[in-house]
Formats: C-alpha cells, structure tokens, sequence
C-alpha cells in the first residue's frame, strides 16, 4: 500500500533556535517513525548531554559540530511513512551564513514550512527564507509559529504573527500560505491537536501534510531530453547502434516524433527509445533513457533533443535570478563555469540589473556587488549557446549554477527568467 502512496518533499526554514530539528524530532517521534536503535542511542546522548528527556533535535542534527555547537549546519535529509503518505524532510540551517545550504534543500520541494519563533515574530531571515521559497517555485508554505508555550499559547500573539507574515506573502508569488501555532518541544499541533490552543480550530502539522493536494512540478508539455553521453556498445547486435542517452528533463518523448536537435538545429525522427534492454514506445520525465534517431547526426553532450514544433530558443544573453553562495564576492568579468543541465560553458556576469533588500523586498539600483546571501537579477553571458526555459514554467531547464574555476566551489544559484 505504501509503495502507491504519494511522496511529498518538504524543507524546513527559520532563524536560529526556533526549533527545526525538534520539531522534525518530535514529528518523527511521535508518528512512532524511529528505529528502537536509534531511539536507543538518541537517550543515552541526552543523558550524557544532561537532558532530563530525549533531546529531540539529536535525531537531525548528525554531525560532530552540529552536536557540540547545538545548532543545524548541513542540510540533514530524513525518511518516514505514515499510512496515508511517504515523506522526505530537508532540515536545513537557520544561521544565516548557511542560507546557501537552504537553497539547496528547497531546491526540489513541494512543501516549505518556515518556522518563527512566537517570541521574536517576523525577522529577517524568516522575509529571506519566503522570498526564496517563492524564487524557488515552491507552491505550498507552512508558518510553523513555535514556542507558543513560551508566550503563554496567547491568541493575540498568534494573531499579530499572521498579519505580519502576511504583508510579506501579499508581495510574493505564493498561492498558499498555512499557519499553525505549536510546541515543537511539548509536541502541541505537531503530531496531536494541542489542548493548550482550543481557540485554533485548524489541523496540527501531520495532518496538514498528510491531507495537502500536491501536483506534480513536472513539466508534462515541453519535451526536453537533455544528452548526457553517446552509447557505441561494441556486441554482437548491437555493432551500428548509436544510442544518445540522458534523463528526460520534462514533456513526453514518443517513437516517429518529428525532433530537433539543439543548439545545431539539425531535425529527425526517433527511430528507438531504450531503457536498459527493453525498447519503449514513449519516454517521459524523469526516466533514463537512450533513443535513436532515424538520421546520422553530430550529437554530443550539453545537446539537447525537442519536438520540432515545441523548442526553446538558444541563448548566449541570459537573466537570472541569482543568489549568491560564496563567502567572496562577486568580482566583474570574471570568468565562471556555468553548469545548466548536462550543458558546462564558460559565463560571465555581464550585468547586476538590480538587487533585493530583504526586510523590505524592494529593488535597489546601481549596486553591482554581489556578497554573500544576496538576492539579484543578473545577466550572464555565455560562450555557447544554452537551451533554457523559464524556471516558473521547468525547473530543470530554468536552474544553473555557477562554479569558480580556479576553486571549483559553487558560487552561486540561478532561477531564469
């Protein structure tokens, strides 16, 4: 029965100490989604830590600094089932030097839950941690308002909270917003409705999960098949075959289709889609697959295979939605490795059209540096043409990241426009 539930990603987003991990502890906890082992170990460190109970947040935080320091500082991935659904949890940092790994694990979720803790309300990293869930595309955000046992579970503060957050969604392309009001540490609206709040007439955190529509981010229209390698297998049967081969990044691919090969332009039809030693009639995202075409064509990694009558147009001047991850700054003219798909060319930043303030969300002009956890449209130049589309419309087409050539350390993600 589970193996035909649907799976949903969520990331979890907040200051520091607002509770993050003991609320993915105590979600874990409760739901009874923990191996004895595990549960086992997790006691005796809080013993040792000299906790009266179980140090919920142990359960996320894995590594040796997280644990002596107390804080979260990678992205820490978790794994549950209830059920009525499958989950993955992306618990990520709250200091704001680490905003960057927050990126990287909203990158791919259905669900962002921004936690505030009920004392502090509204601050800067909760406007920045929303502003990037919106860059991000991510369709659904949970307001997890914690700590309500520190303000004696008062409704009015709950309530100034909501209005708050919802000055700043009003400016963002976010469709959903939810609030709950919650104890991660006394488990109040996690996994149980809490009997402290009876003024909150809503569903606790699990359920809401669980009962939440989530459609696919999967863009079924546009058919793109990004080529990762050329296959020449040298066995009996399969001497003249030249398979291209590359994870389908969106639409439907079918036997006969009329395609075109980018950025050269050259067209076909396919001739054969294969998966392992199987041949496909159709192939759509994200499978693995390599295809044949009827045609002999020059085609190499970084190419990419559309629909004749459905193709993006290839682009060497690019806009993008750049946050910037690097402790150093960005430096005008410098040269980066820019990876889009399987597609690597060499990039500039040509141009910081404008930058976002985040307590206020407005543009600021006339400011070309880029430091570390800034939000900016850009435009970037590349020596080869990319096939891109917007990230609104494909995520997998409309993402890059920019790569330091002299360090190879990532400076930087993008969302184009």
């Amino acid at each position: 029965m589970l193996d035909n539930n649907q799976l949903l990603r969520f990331t979890t987003a907040g200051s520091v100490d607002d509770g993050k991990s003991t609320l993915i502890g105590r979600l874990l906890y409760d739901s009874k989604s923990i191996f004895e082992d595990q549960l086992v170990a997790i006691e005796n460190t809080s013993r040792k830590k000299g906790h009266e109970g179980v140090d919920l947040a142990l359960f996320t935080d894995g590594l040796r600094d997280e644990r002596e320091q107390g804080i979260t500082i990678d992205v820490a991935y978790r794994y549950f089932t209830t059920p009525k659904r499958k989950f993955i949890i992306a618990d990520t940092p709250g200091h704001i030097q680490y905003t960057r790994n927050m990126v990287t694990g909203a990158s791919t979720a259905n669900v962002a839950t921004i936690l505030i803790d009920a004392r502090h309300g509204v601050i800067e990293q909760t406007k920045r941690h929303a502003f990037i869930a919106s860059l991000l595309n991510i369709p659904h955000i949970i307001v997890c308002i914690n700590k309500m046992d520190l303000v004696d579970f008062s409704e009015k503060i709950y309530n100034k909270i909501v209005t708050e957050f919802e000055e700043i969604a009003s400016k963002l392309l976010v469709t959903d917003v939810r609030f709950i009001p919650m104890s991660a540490l006394l488990g109040d609206n996690v996994v149980n409705k809490s009997e402290n709040m009876p003024w909150y007439q809503g569903a606790p955190m699990l359920h809401t999960l669980e009962t939440m529509h989530i459609s696919s981010d999967i863009n079924k229209i546009d058919a793109r098949l990004p080529i990762q390698t050329v296959l020449r297998p040298q066995r009996e049967g399969f001497l003249d075959y030249r398979g291209y081969a590359g994870r389908v990044a969106s639409g439907i691919l079918r036997k006969g289709d009329d395609i075109t090969v980018l950025p050269s332009g050259f067209t076909s039809k396919i001739k054969s889609i294969n998966l392992h030693n199987t041949e496909l009639d159709e192939a759509y995202a994200p499978m693995s697959v390599s295809v044949t075409l009827e045609d002999d064509i020059d085609i190499s990694r970084g190419d990419m295979i559309v629909r004749s009558n459905n193709k993006p147009e290839p682009s060497q001047d690019i806009e993008v939605m750049l946050c910037w991850l690097n402790n150093t700054s960005a430096k005008p003219r410098t040269k980066y490795t820019v990876k889009h798909t399987s597609n690597e060319q060499t990039a500039m930043i040509k141009e910081v059209v404008y930058k976002y303030d985040i307590n206020t969300l407005d543009r600021i002009s006339n400011n070309s540096e880029l430091n570390m956890n800034d939000i900016a449209k850009v435009r970037i130049r590349t020596t080869k043409p990319l096939m891109v589309d917007s990230y609104r419309e494909n995520r997998t087409t409309g993402s890059i990241i920019l790569i330091d050539e002299a360090t190879n350390e990532t400076v930087a993600a993008g969302m184009i426009v």
